[in-house]
């Protein structure tokens, strides 16, 4: 409920879960036969829960997790492409500025603003990926709102919505960013901000993860993937030679339906992304 109150039906759901969960404790510690003549696929492996095992119900968010996951496994055919970007410009650019940010508009500036934007520019180019699919038909949606994947304290996800990202700059991506993000981990959220998204954000590299293979947030069908940035020595072009620099580097990935997206677009897009994020600067960058 409302500031985390506990109301009727968390305790309806409580009891039943709790019920189910004795239920499945007394059916898995018991001996399971294995039928023979049934295929090795068939065979259902028995969980052996040992006197020093914990047994943790899932709560209402977790489970809801769990069944839209699969759901999304079960509808979309994943498929994901991954391209290194070269984000030194976006990293100075924001430790030069994000202590006087902090001051002048009282929250931070994080990258997530700059990956946002990165893939607003991506969407604008190559509308392709910015779909919903219904029955047989593809739902081009024309307006661009992105999800952004937020971490909650009880280690459960919430996707809050940025609508209209395209219409806002990077101070207002900021802005709401910070907000939504802040409302997610207070439970503050209004229903409506996290449905309508048209295309998702995940940070995977928030806890060092290079790159990862997201799962598609139904009825969307892609999803962007921005891994860790790490400091590494690179070869670049300098006046027509090549030399080994200083740079930090991050892989982005776009995870895709493939029974509507095909590798091309999604490279494509892809790509725009990377050039999007390599071109930012402190030349054309504007707070």
């Amino acid at each position: 409920g409302i500031d985390g109150r506990v109301n009727k039906q968390d305790l309806l759901n409580y009891l039943e879960n709790r019920q189910k969960t004795k239920a499945v404790v007394k059916q898995e510690t018991r001996a399971v036969s294995v039928r023979e003549e049934k295929p090795v696929a068939e065979r259902k492996q028995s969980i052996q829960i040992g006197p020093d095992d914990e047994i943790i119900p899932m709560d209402r968010i977790r489970q809801l997790i769990a069944e839209h996951m699969v759901y999304s496994k079960r509808t979309s055919a994943h498929v994901t492409s991954v391209a290194e970007a070269d984000v030194t410009g976006i990293v100075r650019f924001r430790n030069a500025n994000k202590d006087s940010f902090l001051k002048e508009k009282g929250f931070k500036l994080t990258l997530t603003p700059f990956f946002t934007m990165a893939v607003v520019e991506g969407v604008k180019a190559f509308p392709r990926v910015n779909i919903s699919v219904d029955g047989t038909n593809i739902i081009q949606h024309k307006r661009i709102n992105v999800g952004i994947a937020t971490a909650l304290e009880d280690g459960n996800l919430i996707v809050p919505v940025v609508k209209d990202a395209d219409d806002l700059s990077l101070v207002g991506l900021a802005r709401a960013i910070d907000d939504l993000a802040y409302r997610a981990r207070n439970k503050k959220l209004h229903p409506d901000e996290i449905q309508g998204g048209t295309i998702s954000l995940t940070n995977v590299g928030t806890f060092g993860t290079l790159f990862g293979t997201p799962i598609i947030n139904q009825p969307q069908c892609a999803i962007i993937g921005v891994g860790a940035i790490k400091r590494r020595p690179v070869v670049k072009q300098y006046e027509g030679n090549e030399v080994i620099v200083i740079r930090d580097m991050m892989y982005a990935s776009i995870t895709y339906d493939h029974r509507v997206i095909d590798g091309m677009i999604a490279g494509q897009m892809l790509a725009k992304v990377v050039h999007t994020l390599e071109s930012m600067s402190e030349k054309t960058l504007v707070l």
